[in-house]
């Protein structure tokens, strides 16, 4: 397995670092299904202390890649191939329709905003110091286009399909930035030329290429 050790420079985001670094070799296979991740041995890998470690897999666990059990602590549960095709299918079919039906409802402060954040993500570099803003940007980016969808049900399908995977794959996936703010400009264009069914192509081809990406990124263990 890929030795992972931080240096004293990353302390200050060292919660963030362990459980990204987590989260890649989970999703990367190298731990098998049921494997115990033992607390004491991986902050000894890591370099780091227990505290860090423990947030890091608490975090993975709301993601629902480990499960903290009494007296066995974390146990690995991966997400397969399989739940990757079904979580983005599904993304990519509602917030198609999310987005068209939202599009009457955007304001010129909410383009305003779209604008600002995308231009903030075209600010970032594809490194660790910057992927935790960018993804906290790229989740209010497509919150903020589809929320004005008045059908509830589908936003609440959306918003469980957010819990977990989704909102990190940036950081797994830095190497597609360029494609991510190429697809966030189109679909701010569309947005302002209200073009709704261009807007749902480009937002089904946004989700899409990520899962495909993905997946991709699984199977080169």
């Amino acid at each position: 397995m890929e030795k992972f050790k931080l240096t004293e420079q990353d302390r200050a985001t060292l919660q963030f670092k362990v459980t990204t670094k987590l989260r890649e070799l989970i999703l990367k296979g190298e731990f098998k299904m049921g494997e115990r991740l033992m607390q004491e041995e991986w902050a000894q890998k890591l370099g780091v202390s227990r505290m860090p470690l423990r947030e890091a897999l608490r975090q993975l666990e709301v993601e629902g890649l480990v499960r903290i059990e009494p007296r066995r602590g974390a146990v690995v549960t991966p997400v397969s191939v399989e739940d990757i095709e079904e979580i983005y299918q599904l993304r990519a079919m509602l917030e198609g329709e999310a987005v068209v039906r939202a599009l009457p409802f955007l304001e010129s402060e909410d383009i305003e905003e779209l604008e600002c954040i995308h231009n903030k993500m075209l600010e970032l570099n594809a490194d660790e110091n910057d992927m935790e803003t960018f993804m906290k940007l790229n989740a209010d980016f497509h919150q903020i286009i589809r929320e004005g969808c008045p059908w509830r049900r589908i936003q609440g399908f959306i918003e469980t399909l957010w819990k977990g995977i989704p909102p990190y794959t940036p950081s797994l996936l830095a190497n597609h930035l360029s494609e991510s703010h190429r697809e966030h400009g189109l679909m701010l264009q569309f947005i302002k030329e209200k073009d709704a069914e261009k807007l749902r192509e480009v937002t089904i081809r946004h989700i899409l290429r990520t899962k495909e990406n993905l997946i991709q990124m699984i199977s080169e263990k």
